[in-house]
């Protein structure tokens, strides 16, 4: 059995206003045997599309190596740009070395709802990936239930929009909202595809790819 243990502490800063929430990374990124084209950051799998889509969104001209300019690159942007980072796993077990989300057992969350009292200006969660299980909404919906703290559904198109009451001493009626973005990752491209605005997108232009998609459907919340 393998014990898949997060590899990064939550990026979080005083500003930070968004958070980028999410399951864990590929196990290579816990053992520290990274592949060429891996950034040694959250989501810097080179398989992943979560940079490349903020790349194209702000123009970043973000390098795609295992160097600490790579790291420093990422870094700037999310502080410029009061954006965190706060992943829900802490650990789970794994009986086959890979990356499924479904593959997870025993697993242990971090406490996020403690992040957010701690993080006042924290207004948006920005889960990548949906309800689906050990999807990150559905690990969070977990954890609201623990806090004995309702969600309350504000949009139910893709991506599918919440909100939930959390008062700080800030803002007595504070209000966070989440967003379940598609998954940045190449096993979700199959369900973009699937998806009637994408078909429509990409009748109108044969170019149009699921990458495209996303970088459509993240503007408006990043």
């Amino acid at each position: 059995m393998f014990l898949h243990t997060h590899p990064y502490e939550p990026f979080l800063f005083k500003e930070v206003t968004k958070l980028i929430v999410g399951t864990l990374p590929p196990p290579r990124f816990t053992i520290g045997v990274l592949k060429d084209r891996d950034v040694d950051f959250c989501y810097g799998s080179r398989d992943g599309q979560l940079w490349p889509i903020l790349d194209q969104l702000f123009n970043l001209e973000l390098k795609f190596e295992t160097t600490l300019e790579a790291i420093e690159q990422r870094k700037r942007f999310l502080i410029r740009s009061k954006i965190g980072i706060c992943d829900i796993v802490q650990s789970a077990e794994r009986s086959k070395i890979d990356a499924s989300d479904l593959g997870m057992k025993n697993i242990k969350l971090r406490n996020l709802i403690g992040y957010l009292r701690q993080y006042e200006k924290v207004q948006t969660l920005l889960f990548t990936g949906g309800n689906s299980k050990n999807g990150p909404e559905y690990f969070f919906r977990q954890h609201l239930k623990l806090n004995k703290i309702t969600l309350e559904l504000v949009n139910d198109h893709v991506p599918r929009i919440h909100q939930f009451k959390l008062p700080s001493d800030l803002d007595p009626q504070r209000t966070i909202q989440t967003v379940s973005l598609t998954a940045p990752s190449g096993a979700a491209n199959r369900a973009v595809g699937s998806l009637l605005d994408y078909k429509e997108l990409k009748a109108k232009n044969p170019g149009f790819n699921t990458l495209d998609y996303r970088v459509l459907q993240y503007g408006p919340y990043f």
